[in-house]
């Protein structure tokens, strides 16, 4: 080690903090993680509980009048309002993003370039670009940094039961799966300039790389964990239910049917509106095939919106927030909680499917924060919804939303991430930022 890295080690090492070569932070002698926490309100005040027997050395907010109360939680904290600002505070090794999606994708990817274990809510990318630069960048340092999106109805003991149902043939060779989400949040379009932001909050870090609007107290007026569903309907902010609910429910299917990125995406909806995301909207991918099944479509559906019902005896839209698949001998529909088969044919009486033994069922996965929380400390442990799964699934539905946008099936090349019949779906996959923020940062 040359001296000057000798000297920048120990001095962090009196801090209880150790810099690796790479760049790479190793947690502090007490074994509690330093955490900057940032995004203080809505999904954040979520997250206090479990960040409480960490140490929390940095909050970020944009609006410096949330900072009291986090104060309180988390009274040895330095402040932030700019996020870029908080990731160069030296001692932070893992960095939690609670902040408006719009900031997600950079605030990860920065985090991720400069050493740090991230945990960010969902939805994880905003366009189908950020998903893949983020998903490359955690490649790099994949075995080194713990990642998680925060997708926590994932811990459910219903996602392993579904996932073992569908391995293990409960209804034979999977064909088809299809999640639907019914919230329905409507925005006329982007609202006109009303009042000033109010004292502390920086509006202008909070459009980040986003356009430049004038500010209206409107896209505010939600409270805690609520508010995101004021603004995240909207073009530049979000990517409507697809990033709110969708996230949870395409998980569901996700962990069941192992795919990865699809070949090919269709999408219809309501009519488009230039600066709304839509609320009825069905899209539908092809997915090659993988080792242990065939080729698979896989389907969304929002707002209203739903598949066609296996049975007349089941009624999908009593269950908001689901899931079906369809195999060979029958079909299993289930939501976070529950599940049912409905066998059909010959085989209806399930007597081809053996379940597996208690002793080989999946583990549970336990805390979802906090495994992402040990993870950060003993490289080895693996998270349930890190960034290369967690990507995969977002790239797939974004690249719905481009092509609702665009009208038209696009056949998509996954390796290169770019569709190849419509080249005006470029602009939509790679979209411009305000002048002075790069999300390779």
């Amino acid at each position: 080690m040359k001296r000057r890295d000798f000297l920048g080690s120990s001095t962090l090492a009196g801090a209880g903090l150790l810099i690796l070569p790479g760049g790479l932070r190793a947690a502090p002698a007490n074994n509690r993680l330093n955490i900057a926490l940032i995004g203080v309100w809505g999904r954040g005040l979520a997250l206090y509980d479990s960040l409480s027997k960490e140490n929390v050395v940095a909050l970020c907010d944009v609006n410096e009048s949330r900072f009291a109360d986090a104060l309180k939680r988390f009274p040895n904290a330095k402040t932030h309002t700019d996020w870029r600002k908080c990731l160069e505070q030296k001692d932070v090794e893992a960095v939690v993003i609670c902040t408006a999606d719009h900031h997600h994708a950079f605030i990860a990817n920065w985090a991720l370039n400069r050493g740090l274990h991230v945990y960010c809510e969902k939805p994880l990318a905003i366009t189908v670009g950020e998903a893949r630069t983020v998903r490359e960048t955690w490649l790099t340092k994949k075995g080194k940094l713990a990642t998680q999106v925060g997708m926590q109805r994932h811990a459910e003991p219903n996602f392993n039961r579904v996932k073992e149902l569908i391995r293990d043939g409960a209804i034979g060779e999977l064909q088809s799966a299809a999640a639907w989400g019914n919230r329905q949040i409507r925005r006329p379009g982007y609202l006109p300039a009303e009042g000033s932001p109010p004292p502390g909050f920086n509006w202008d870090l909070w459009l980040g790389p986003a356009p430049l609007r004038p500010y209206n107290p409107a896209y505010f007026k939600g409270g805690p964990g609520m508010n995101c569903l004021e603004w995240n309907m909207f073009w530049d902010w979000g990517a409507g239910q697809i990033g709110d609910m969708g996230s949870h429910t395409m998980d569901l299917l996700w962990n069941a049917v192992d795919a990865t990125l699809p070949v090919s995406a269709e999408a219809k909806g309501e009519a488009f509106n230039p600066d709304v995301t839509p609320v009825e909207c069905e899209s539908h991918f092809d997915h090659p095939a993988n080792d242990w099944r065939g080729p698979l479509r896989v389907s969304w559906y929002q707002g209203g919106l739903m598949p066609r019902s296996p049975s007349p005896a089941v009624d999908l839209t009593k269950i908001g927030h689901g899931a079906w698949f369809k195999g060979s001998k029958g079909f299993l529909v289930a939501d976070f909680t529950t599940r049912m088969i409905l066998p059909y044919g010959g085989d209806a009486d399930l007597s081809y499917y053996k379940p597996r033994a208690k002793e080989q069922q999946l583990p549970p996965l336990g805390h979802f924060q906090q495994q992402w929380i040990e993870a950060c400390k003993d490289p080895s442990k693996k998270t349930a919804c890190d960034f290369e799964y967690s990507a995969n699934m977002i790239e797939q539905m974004l690249l719905g939303l481009v092509a609702y946008r665009i009208g038209k099936k696009l056949e998509y090349d996954p390796v290169a991430g770019r569709v190849t019949n419509a080249p005006e779906a470029e602009p939509l996959i790679h979209r411009t930022y305000r002048d002075g923020w790069t999300l390779n940062g």
